[in-house]
């Protein structure tokens, strides 16, 4: 792949220059296109459910056209409290087709920031799962004074609050009642959807102060569907294997590419089943985030590790042939006859049994969010299913960047999609220009003059460089960066990617040493792998506590932080570490509900074992 240059792609701009003015057009034009296509397939009595293209348009229209019936106008807030599952799915084109703008809310917010988020959009309704989202909700009513319904997914309230409470399905009777009355109400309100109408408010989980309500037009989703779909490289005969947080700009484009291309989705919100999941649904794509990747190429290493001797070793020679063949993919060059040989047999008896547990159909996984080590990257391209690593933000509606299936480069992000630009400020920060672009926060006029240059350049708040073949790297999130007391500057979050890559057990090393004379880390381990490693290693029934103080725990971890300081510049280096004794949860406020660390709240959470690796 050496030797490929952007300017080089080819693209068809024609479908982002005649994409449809709407999400809702969108949806209309799939429905019309393949009535009778499957698509969305869930869990659903015991095993799989499945719907067409035809029975989502129906639902969708039943739902727009009741909260039409409630009042809801166009550009009208309405949030949208759950976790992943087919009904975020439909109640989300619902908002959409009856002109309003979906605010989304992760189901794990805390009830203050939930009522924070309700208020400062001005949501006039609340779509709610369940009881639980439900609970958050009443117990700050009195914030609340513009929510008038409230509409439960699951279940019908409490009796106290039935005045304030709705079913789903009452909201869908509703919606019939209409529509016998004005059967056209909903596809008029879907005609007068302008592209610069509101769409989406996400409010982005910042790791202090208030979150930002990221404001995104119907345009950026259009876009940004059509830009991908200007690429080439998905069809409908593609399979989708979506678990990704539906109130996270990623989740919700790939819920925008199959309006465009017509391929079906699976949708099961549970990560826990997702390696399970893959094997049983046999997915072409799937969306993730890193720290999936770095889970799964762990996980198998540790499994070879234990059955070593002769499976050992043929497991490691295939996956070596695999890197050979990689290697020379990335240098633009053809395997020699006797590599191609050597990965034929490599791949029959160990590499394609490895992508049967994937489902062996495959095509290749996307990642964004954070940083994947390239090593993992690499070894999953050995095996012979490429990671797309991409890069974007909720300010960028998620896809800015992307490495495509024929050109991929490790260590970077790709090419920017078309009408997307890109350049470095003087200071190394990436600026990004586009249709992506969001309109703004909402009802913050100065963050968004701060973040949004007058001629549309965003400050994405991420430090990167631009190749000779265009593909953009990213090095680390501004804030993130810090100097020593030698005034050398340090990149944690490459730091931390390399590690994992390097410890199968590891979670997260959080590097730390602005202003000090030299760098110390926090280690923090993932529970199933530590726990794995433990019972192979006398520490089988021990509390996660225990396992995390034990010493050899920390013997073998420091061994991984040996390794990782081979690969460092001498300033870089760590050179003590803590482990810490409890897992990083999202429930915790470690990480965000895409899983992405908030290093600056575990800092400030473990302060006393920094401060205790500087005595």
């Amino acid at each position: 792949m050496a030797g490929l240059h952007k300017s080089q792609e080819r693209l068809d701009i024609g479908k982002i220059d005649n994409r449809a003015p709407s999400v809702p057009r969108m949806f209309l034009d799939r429905v019309a296109a393949t009535p009778g296509g499957e698509a969305f397939r869930y869990p659903g009595n015991g095993g799989w459910a499945s719907v067409t293209w035809q029975q989502v348009g129906d639902r969708v229209t039943l739902i727009a056209a009741g909260l039409i019936a409630l009042g809801v106008n166009p550009e009208d807030r309405v949030a949208l409290a759950s976790g992943t599952r087919y009904e975020w799915v439909v109640v989300d084109f619902g908002i959409l087709a009856a002109g309003a703008a979906t605010t989304t809310v992760y189901p794990t917010t805390n009830a203050e920031d939930v009522a924070y988020i309700v208020a400062n959009s001005g949501s006039r309704i609340v779509i709610a799962e369940d009881q639980q989202q439900l609970d958050k909700l009443v117990a700050r009513r009195a914030d609340l004074p513009a929510v008038e319904k409230v509409v439960l997914i699951e279940g019908v309230g409490d009796g106290d609050d039935g005045d304030w409470v709705m079913s789903l399905d009452d909201l869908e009777q509703l919606g019939k009642q209409l529509l016998a009355d004005s059967p056209t109400a909903v596809t008029d309100r879907i005609d007068s959807i302008r592209p610069d109408q509101l769409a989406t408010l996400i409010y982005t989980s910042g790791t202090t102060g208030r979150p930002k309500g990221v404001r995104l037009l119907q345009q950026s989703w259009t876009y940004t569907a059509a830009a991908m779909d200007s690429l080439g490289v998905l069809s409908e005969k593609d399979l989708n294997y979506l678990w990704l947080p539906l109130s996270h700009a990623f989740g919700k484009v790939m819920l925008a590419l199959p309006l465009v291309v017509g391929f079906p989705t699976v949708i099961d919100g549970r990560v826990d089943k997702i390696v399970e999941n893959l094997a049983i649904i046999r997915p072409t794509i799937m969306g993730a985030v890193p720290r999936i990747f770095e889970k799964v190429h762990g996980r198998i290493n540790e499994m070879m590790a234990k059955e070593g001797g002769i499976k050992k070793a043929l497991f490691d020679w295939a996956v070596g042939v695999g890197l050979q063949v990689s290697r020379a993919r990335q240098a633009g060059e053809r395997p020699s006859a006797l590599l191609a040989a050597q990965y034929k047999l490599a791949d029959k008896l160990v590499l394609s049994t490895i992508r049967e547990r994937f489902g062996g159909r495959l095509r290749f996984f996307i990642s964004g969010s954070a940083a994947l080590d390239r090593e993992i990257a690499q070894w999953f391209d050995a095996i012979g299913i490429p990671v797309l690593e991409g890069y974007g933000l909720t300010e960028t509606s998620a896809a800015s960047s992307l490495n495509r299936p024929h050109a991929y480069r490790f260590g970077t992000v790709g090419w920017t999609l078309p009408q997307t630009d890109v350049k470095i400020a003087a200071d190394g920060e990436i600026l990004l220009k586009g249709p992506g672009i969001m309109n703004g926060y909402h009802d913050l006029p100065e963050a968004t003059a701060e973040a949004i240059e007058a001629d549309g350049w965003f400050h994405t708040g991420d430090i990167g460089e631009l190749d000779a073949e265009g593909f953009l790297r990213i090095t680390d999130r501004k804030k993130d960066m810090f100097k020593t007391s030698q005034g050398k500057y340090v990149a944690p979050s490459a730091i931390s990617a390399q590690f994992k890559g390097i410890c199968p057990f590891a979670s997260e090393i959080i590097v730390y040493g602005e202003g000090k004379p030299y760098c110390v880390a926090l280690v923090t381990l993932d529970g199933d792998g530590i726990r794995e490693w433990a019972a192979d290693n006398g520490l089988e029934g021990k509390t996660f506590g225990d396992i995390a103080r034990d010493t050899k725990t920390r013997d073998a971890v420091a061994g991984y932080v040996e390794d990782l300081n081979k690969h460092l510049n001498r300033w870089e280096q760590v050179k003590r570490f803590a482990i810490v004794d409890r897992e990083l949860t999202v429930e915790a406020g470690d990480l965000t509900p895409s899983l992405k660390l908030k290093r600056r709240v575990v800092v400030d959470n473990f302060h006393d074992k920094i401060d205790a690796l500087y005595e």
